[in-house]
């Protein structure tokens, strides 16, 4: 018999938190503030990165991006929210399709990048939320 653990599970579904944007009056100073007093460390991108391993391919190593953006950023268009939530997830595809039948609002379409596949989408309280399935290491 086959080990489960071995099975390659392609549920469409989220799988993590892949990042955390917020709007700042001041982004500069948001940034030194959180670097001075909680200690992040903001990269080129603007964000600080936190890993961690995943429980189930204790070899694989996952980022979660933290970022402030400059408030009114088109960003998180056409969201009005100050924030926005990245969802790390599994078969994007086969997730933007059932997002579909189920009258999702979908912004764009499928984008990749050498990190990864990007979509956009409007959750029911008009919040817009990032999908990115990530490259497996």
């Amino acid at each position: 018999m086959e080990d489960p653990k071995n099975q390659t599970d392609t549920t469409p579904k989220v799988i993590g938190i892949g990042g955390i944007f917020f709007f700042s009056d001041n982004l500069q100073q948001t940034k030194e503030w959180y670097t001075k007093n909680l200690g992040l460390e903001i990269n080129d991108w603007g964000s600080s990165s936190f890993e961690s391993r995943n429980v189930n391919k204790p070899e694989e190593i996952n980022s979660l991006q933290w970022c402030p953006f400059k408030n009114g950023d088109d960003y998180f268009s056409p969201s009005k929210k100050d924030f926005m939530i990245n969802y790390r997830v599994q078969n994007i595809e086969g997730l933007v399709h059932k997002l579909k039948e189920n009258g999702v609002t979908i912004l764009d379409s499928i984008v990749t990048y050498d990190y990864g596949k990007f979509v956009h989408i409007m959750d029911a309280e008009g919040n817009k939320i990032e999908l990115w399935e990530p490259v497996e290491s």
